[in-house]
């Protein structure tokens, strides 16, 4: 008689062994950006971490490219699955559910990890339970010749740190969290601003939020003012739904809408001291959007107070 174990259990036993040595799962999600996705990939893959020891997961939330055209670009590189509710929310969530690390790395598709970010955001964690934001580095495509809209992003967009101080909540394109602290908290929600209501309830729960500044991916800057346009008006829309929820709400985005009319005074100081500029024409050019982008969003503000009347 044959001792050799049957095959579906040897299948079975080599798959209770590679779930047990992925230490993190890395979950993207997609929204036709193919090209993006394939940068992200390919840093991905040069990470100091072994590469037995975290798995991908792409959530493509009904790109419309399709879903055969995402796995090509992924091949063997990801497990893609499908997030049919729309939303980037939703789409961490269905990748979360498919993934199985005992850690949940959250990166966007249009990011770019440093070589060692999976190992520091590890390291960042230690044993704790705690929620960890990394840095997010704004990238320009020619650095010597700014466009207006890339000198204002250098010195504004993506401000983790003061994000976690200040407000207390972490952007999701640069977020460890232990896969059971974000089951007790709770997926993401579609609608308000996912990733600031995901961080409140995380922290309200009694989890800690820390920034690390060594747990790096970088961010290309939008280049022209309708790409910043676009930006910030999905943010001030899921801003002023999240806020609206609040005793108030209402009259407390009017109240904001009011500083941010006002707001461009300090921060032209801030444009002036930023060590990210390296020339006059800079500095001024970041501050005309400065003051450009203040007056549109103060605009957007009160359209969508009358718009939205409840």
């Amino acid at each position: 008689m044959s001792n050799a174990a049957p095959a579906s259990a040897l299948a079975a036993t080599d798959q209770r062994a590679m779930q047990n040595a992925i230490t993190v799962s890395v979950v993207i999600p997609h929204y036709d950006d193919l090209a993006n996705l394939e940068n992200c990939l390919t840093l991905l893959a040069r990470q100091t971490l072994s590469r037995d020891a975290f798995e991908v997961i792409v959530a493509d939330n009904n790109s419309h490219c399709g879903l055969e055209a995402v796995q090509r670009v992924c091949a063997d590189r990801a497990e893609v699955v499908p997030a049919p509710i729309q939303g980037a929310g939703e789409a961490r969530n269905a990748g979360a559910t498919a993934s199985r690390g005992a850690t949940l790395a959250f990166i966007d598709s249009d990011c770019r990890p440093h070589a060692d970010w999976l190992e520091r955001g590890l390291a960042a964690m230690g044993n704790s339970d705690d929620i960890v934001g990394g840095r997010v580095d704004v990238d320009v495509e020619d650095p010597e010749r700014l466009t207006a809209v890339e000198a204002y992003e250098k010195v504004f967009a993506f401000n983790f740190e003061r994000y976690i101080g200040k407000k207390g909540f972490s952007g999701s394109g640069n977020l460890f969290v232990r896969r059971a602290t974000f089951d007790a908290v709770g997926g993401f929600r579609v609608g308000p601003a996912e990733d600031m209501e995901w961080s409140r309830r995380a922290t309200r729960s009694g989890h800690k939020l820390r920034y690390a500044r060594d747990v790096v991916v970088s961010h290309p800057a939008r280049r022209d003012w309708s790409e910043l346009i676009r930006k910030w008006r999905r943010i001030s829309r899921e801003g002023y739904l999240l806020m609206i929820e609040q005793p108030h709400g209402r009259f407390l985005w009017f109240a904001r809408s009011v500083f941010v009319l006002v707001s461009p005074l300090p921060q032209s100081f801030q444009v002036l001291r930023s060590p990210k500029l390296h020339s006059a024409r800079e500095r001024w050019a970041a501050i005309r959007v400065l003051l450009r982008l203040r007056l549109w969003r103060f605009i957007e503000c009160q359209r969508l107070l009358a718009e939205n009347p409840r």
